[in-house]
């Protein structure tokens, strides 16, 4: 079997995929900073599979930070992907819904126009191209609205506010696909057993269905066994923020199927499993 090798292991992502594949090198930014190419290089060995978790995903700070989103999101990809195709290794590397602008009205398909509108997408983007362009044959897999619930993520927020507030109010105009880390982590560590023949160069993986906020957040009110209706629905407008957010971010799974791997169950059995997680 080839090694597998996990950049950003300690966030959020790499850590659910690390939890999976306990015999990976797994490798935190504090022991590989990928925009190093000499460390880089360093720690591949030929025939590896790399999966990329390492990111800048501070999407309010990237607005007043652009220089640290772009050296994270495109420059350390570049000098990654650089270095798989100098050792000859594999590179799988995970993107984001804020590629797109959020104006579809359906699924967004890998081959459709990207057009970020903020400096956090930007920096994706980039990255992505840096990658493709450093090593043609990587794979870049897009994911979106990621949570385990424990962190600082969405979920883990809402189990909180739950716990302080009488009612919440959730942005209800903005729709996408929550994903369990975990979950995703399993598909990743998938293309990356299986090998990458027939495989596009750009994938979607989510959880599948959508939901906006407001869904999401009646759904964990309700998961721990609160009233739903305390969560109250607003408008973006509403509720307003320094970064915009996507309208619409839901991406489509059908190259992932077609590509022959596993499809993510439903948002809302993966929610039920995450939060029966958290209980224990």
């Amino acid at each position: 079997m080839r090694r597998i090798v996990v950049t950003g292991a300690g966030g959020q992502l790499g850590r659910a995929v690390s939890a999976q594949a306990p015999d990976a090198v797994a490798l935190a930014r504090a022991e590989l900073d990928i925009t190093d190419a000499d460390a880089v290089r360093a720690v591949l060995e030929p025939g590896d599979a790399v999966l990329n978790c390492a990111a800048y995903t501070a999407v309010d700070a990237a607005e007043s930070d652009e220089q640290a989103a772009f050296a994270r999101n495109e420059t350390g990809p570049a000098v990654l992907a650089a270095a798989c195709t100098a050792v000859g290794a594999a590179l799988i590397h995970v993107s984001t819904d804020y590629v797109f602008d959020g104006s579809a009205t359906s699924p967004y398909e890998p081959g459709d126009p990207t057009g970020p509108t903020t400096v956090y997408g930007r920096s994706k983007l980039a990255g992505e191209r840096a990658v493709l362009r450093e090593a043609p044959d990587a794979h870049i897999v897009r994911t979106a609205w990621v949570y385990t619930g424990d962190q600082r993520d969405f979920v883990a927020t809402m189990r909180r506010l739950e716990g302080e507030r009488e009612t919440v109010r959730v942005v209800e105009d903005q729709i996408g696909s929550p994903t369990f880390a975990p979950d995703l982590a399993a598909g990743l560590l998938e293309l990356a057993r299986r090998g990458f023949e027939g495989v596009p160069s750009i994938l979607h993986a989510t959880n599948a269905g959508r939901a906006s906020w407001f869904e999401l957040a009646r759904a964990v009110f309700a998961g721990v066994g609160a009233d739903p209706a305390r969560v109250l629905p607003c408008t973006s407008a509403e509720y307003p923020s320094s970064t915009p957010r996507p309208a619409y971010s839901v991406l489509s799974n059908r190259s992932w199927a077609a590509a022959g791997l596993t499809p993510l169950r439903d948002w809302r059995s993966a929610l039920d499993d995450a939060l029966a997680r958290l209980d224990q």
